[in-house]
């Protein structure tokens, strides 16, 4: 891994160096804990006793190497604080996460499914040039098996039933809700503790991959939902990870959201190279088309209100972070979900724009739902519907 970059908030890549990863002598685990005092490995590969982890680099990284571990493995790092007093964390960068209300990190093999996909990704566009029809849905409620609040098809099942739905009704293009890990159902994804992690609601990677290339063998593309701005405030996940605020502001008045999640610190390198590196695993290892990136308007302005200024420090982080996506999968279609009207979001960086591909235009898709779900007969005094031009 490139340190300096990583420091800077310049690289792509941290998840190549950072999580779990599967090597000819069994798996390394590394994780980034700066303010930590100790750091230890727990899980089945110990029967949940504590390994060491060795500094390693600058003292701020940690690794422990362990033989015969095997995909499907769960672990935690022990983090103890200054203090000396102790948390189990799961692992920022882990590939693979536990349903909740448990919260082990799981070792996965990204390099074990094959894709069938080149002729998808050899003539696939930012669709600027050709028709895009998008459907969007949450992937958990769009079927259900039965009505149990916790039954859900898995990512192979439930291409069976979408697919054909979408041909069907002529989508070219599936825009999916977080695929993320995160511990309350109601969120929907958008409060996340696996950056990295598809929601094991669904399945494995493996199996999300598998859903992603039968939509693309079947001509349709997936966008899926991003949340660059804030976290899920769980003990065991990215917040104090290693006793101090390392992810999040240590200041309320600026670290807490609407929603009571705690705001990503887009100031600091190594949190921009954490988010950077997210955005480049889901296209680069899971083949997705597009990110529709989610509460755009709160990373523009300071808690999403203009009357507090522009976060400056957010606004080239997106520059930065879009302008590298683009330049390494340009074929990949990005969205602002932004509410304001900022102007160039959807201008190039090189004009001084936010460097999105489109604008998802929530004002006109509401207009136009409130229009569908209101009788006929009350339609004209009731509902304005405005231009999707205006």
């Amino acid at each position: 891994m490139d340190f300096h970059g990583f420091y800077t908030g310049k690289i792509f890549d941290a998840y190549q160096y950072l999580g779990a990863h599967i090597t000819d002598a069994g798996v390394v685990f590394r994780t980034f804990a700066p303010g930590a005092q100790k750091v230890s490995l727990i899980g089945e590969c110990s029967q949940w006793r504590e390994y060491d982890m060795n500094r390693v680099y600058d003292g701020n990284f940690w690794e422990r190497y362990v033989d015969s571990v095997k995909p499907g493995s769960m672990y935690k790092y022990r983090i103890y604080e200054k203090s000396g007093s102790c948390v189990d964390h799961c692992d920022p960068y882990g590939f693979g996460m536990e349903l909740r209300p448990n919260s082990a990190s799981i070792v996965r093999d990204m390099n074990s499914y094959q894709f069938h996909d080149s002729a998808w990704m050899l003539s696939r566009s930012d669709c600027k040039n050709r028709p895009l029809n998008i459907y969007e849905l949450h992937f958990g409620s769009f079927r259900k098996p039965s009505e149990r609040a916790d039954d859900w098809y898995t990512y192979e099942e439930m291409a069976d039933i979408l697919i054909p739905y979408l041909k069907q009704n002529g989508y070219n293009y599936l825009e999916i809700m977080p695929l993320n890990e995160h511990p309350c159902d109601e969120s929907w994804g958008y409060q996340s503790t696996g950056f990295f992690s598809p929601t094991s609601r669904y399945g494995t990677a493996d199996q999300l991959k598998a859903f992603v290339d039968a939509c693309h063998q079947n001509g349709i593309g997936v966008i899926m939902d991003f949340v660059p701005v804030h976290f899920a405030v769980d003990g065991y996940a990215l917040a104090q990870f290693d006793g101090t605020a390392l992810y999040e502001y240590p200041h309320a008045a600026v670290g807490v959201s609407e929603w009571g999640s705690l705001n990503f610190m887009h100031s600091r390198g190594e949190v921009r190279s954490f988010l950077q590196s997210a955005a480049n695993y889901w296209l680069a290892e899971f083949h997705v088309d597009g990110l529709r990136m989610d509460a755009i308007s709160r990373m523009i302005y300071w808690q999403g209100d203009p009357g507090r200024g522009v976060n400056l420090d957010a606004v080239k982080f997106l520059q930065y972070m879009n302008r590298g996506l683009k330049t390494l999968h340009p074929t990949a279609i990005l969205i602002a979900e932004d509410s304001t009207s900022y102007p160039n979001v959807t201008k190039s960086v090189s004009e001084n724009g936010l460097g999105f591909d489109y604008k998802w235009d929530m004002g006109w898709m509401n207009d136009t739902l409130d229009y569908c779900r209101t009788a006929p007969a009350y339609r004209g005094m009731n509902v304005t519907v405005k231009s999707p031009c205006a």
